[in-house]
């Protein structure tokens, strides 16, 4: 609720720090006090158009800063806080700034944290709600119908909502799959060509650097073919350098025990021997691995082309063509199956459409007895307030199939007819703020509403009424603000009498300086003022005893 409000500089206002409690606030004070003021200045804080003439004259600037105290922020509330990353501590009171200076700028504070105006505004609804001459439209908004009734009728919103949600969802599906099979099918022909073409191909993973790495090698062994021939033949054939050490070896071997040194000689010719012919075998093994063969050469380099030349068109490595072939079967035994698989999601879908359709029209059945109730209720409260030539009508209409949502398959507004005989027609049509006003406390009344704002405002809710409607008027304000708090500026002694805290709006002049304020009343003064709004500027002992009276039947 509203638990402070302080205001500098704003028109009349210099200087003002009001305090309010729960339960019935009545505001007071004779015709142009400034008791508008005061609805200006909490407008300006819950992010209404900053206006320069606010800024009270010879100033450079205004604030206006509204503290609300909270168990717990209201969802809305702490929903807009968390996506602004702003930081309110557990229990911390929500404290709105407005600055605003001469020239039209202003600027705007939550918990002394920047933030746009914006954000104000848009966390306005669920803490103020102004009816009157400075309507914020929040029950007048057709918008906000739909769910005033079903927390009346206490209908399953969450199941309808949960219901759209899985019909979307299984339809999306459908739609998708759909569009992917429909794709597929004008690609077949492609699809078909592609795969035959990669499929004679038969590409392998790793083929590419197989391919590679022998035909650089038999490139190497084109260009080292002749110094190969001439080392092949110096090493084979009778007369070959080691066919000549194998026989010297021979030879030397028979004689060889005949001296130390020829003993030492025949074991260095061995060991040239055994190293020759390692040799020998390393160049034949290198001979084969070099070999050259022009038509193997041309072979290979024709797969190598080929492959790199089937990656390119399909705009992949050579190793990802094999999986290329498996999408491309893939997609086409989706279109081969693509039936069966449409066949099943469209049985989903339909399954969630008829769970949708059955949920949505529960919810419309209980909206229509739902209605009902409550336009029996509106009507036993309108007579009281004055209102008993008028009708009040909740329209529950059902929407065509392409409007329903997530909240159901109807569109629910209120509709008054202010006249015998007269058409029914929106809330918001009602020419007289002070009828409009009472329209909305009979309907608030007949709703008992929970979940609206933390601080409702009826703004001379009592206008052009008096005696038995303004008691029936004040007796209702105290009942709605039983449960949270309701400020009421009112003109009516009836009504005043029925508040728990009491605020006399005045304004006085010295000189050329004009000022106004607000004023707390304890028991003496609320009597005083109660006797002052009965007998007007002299307040007689009859007036008095009349205010006793209306303070005691309270």
């Amino acid at each position: 609720m509203l638990s402070r409000l302080s205001i500098r500089n704003i028109v009349l206002i210099e200087a003002l720090d009001l305090d309010f409690a729960g339960g019935l606030g009545v505001l007071t004070g004779e015709t142009g006090a400034g008791k508008s003021i005061l609805l200006d200045a909490l407008g300006l804080v819950l992010g209404n158009r900053a206006d320069s003439g606010l800024v009270r004259g010879g100033e450079d600037r205004a604030s206006v800063t509204a503290s609300f105290d909270f168990s717990a922020l209201p969802d809305a509330v702490r929903s807009v806080i968390e996506q602004a990353d702003l930081e309110i501590e557990p229990g911390e009171a929500l404290i709105l700034k407005r600055q605003l200076r001469a020239d039209g700028g202003s600027k705007a504070f939550l918990n002394d944290q920047p933030v746009g105006v914006a954000l104000l505004r848009e966390i306005a609804p669920a803490l103020v709600e102004i009816h009157g001459q400075h309507d914020d439209r929040g029950l007048v908004n057709p918008r906000g119908h739909r769910a005033l009734l079903d927390r009346f009728a206490g209908g399953d919103v969450a199941g309808v909502e949960a219901a759209w949600k899985a019909w979307r969802t299984a339809q999306g599906e459908l739609e998708a799959a759909r569009a992917e099979v429909a794709k597929a099918a004008e690609d077949q022909d492609l699809l078909l060509a592609h795969l035959a073409e990669l499929t004679a191909l038969a590409p392998e993973e790793g083929e590419e650097e197989q391919l590679a790495l022998a035909r650089a090698a038999m490139q190497k062994g084109e260009k080292l073919s002749d110094d190969l021939s001439a080392l092949q033949h110096l090493w084979t054939g009778s007369d070959s350098a080691l066919a000549n050490l194998r026989s010297a070896a021979r030879r030397l071997d028979r004689i060889a025990g005949e001296h130390d040194l020829l003993a030492e000689a025949l074991a260095a010719l061995d060991r040239a021997v055994i190293e020759a012919s390692e040799a020998e075998d390393k160049l034949e093994r290198a001979a084969e691995a070099l070999a050259f063969d022009p038509a193997e050469l041309d072979r290979i380099e024709t797969r190598l082309f080929d492959l790199r030349a089937a990656a390119r068109k399909h705009g992949c490595q050579a190793d990802d063509l094999p999986g290329r072939m498996h999408e491309m079967r893939a997609a086409l035994d989706a279109i081969e199956g693509g039936t069966e698989h449409l066949a099943a999601l469209e049985k989903a879908a339909n399954k969630a459409a008829l769970a949708y359709r059955q949920q949505a029209e529960a919810l419309h059945d209980l909206r229509r007895a739902a209605a009902k109730r409550l336009d029996a209720a509106v009507a036993g409260e309108l007579a009281p307030l004055k209102l008993d030539a008028a009708r009040f009508q909740t329209s529950v209409v059902r929407l065509p199939e392409e409007r329903w949502g997530a909240q159901g398959m109807d569109a629910v507004e209120f509709l008054i007819s202010t006249n015998p005989g007269a058409d029914f027609a929106p809330l918001a049509k009602i020419a007289s703020g002070g009828e409009l006003s009472r329209f909305i406390l009979a309907l608030k009344v007949a709703l008992a509403e929970e979940g609206g704002a933390a601080t409702v405002i009826f703004d001379e809710i009592d206008r052009g009424v008096g005696g038995a409607v303004a008691s029936a008027i004040g007796e209702r304000l105290a009942r709605l603000a039983s449960a949270g708090q309701l400020l009421a500026v009112t003109h009516s002694p009836q009504v005043a009498a029925r508040g728990g805290q009491h605020y006399m709006i005045a304004k006085s002049s010295e000189g050329t300086v004009t000022r106004t304020s607000v004023t707390p009343l304890d028991a003496a003064e609320r009597k005083e003022e109660i006797a002052r709004m009965l007998s007007g500027a002299e307040v007689t002992d009859e007036a008095r005893a009349q205010a006793d009276r209306l303070l005691e039947g309270v």
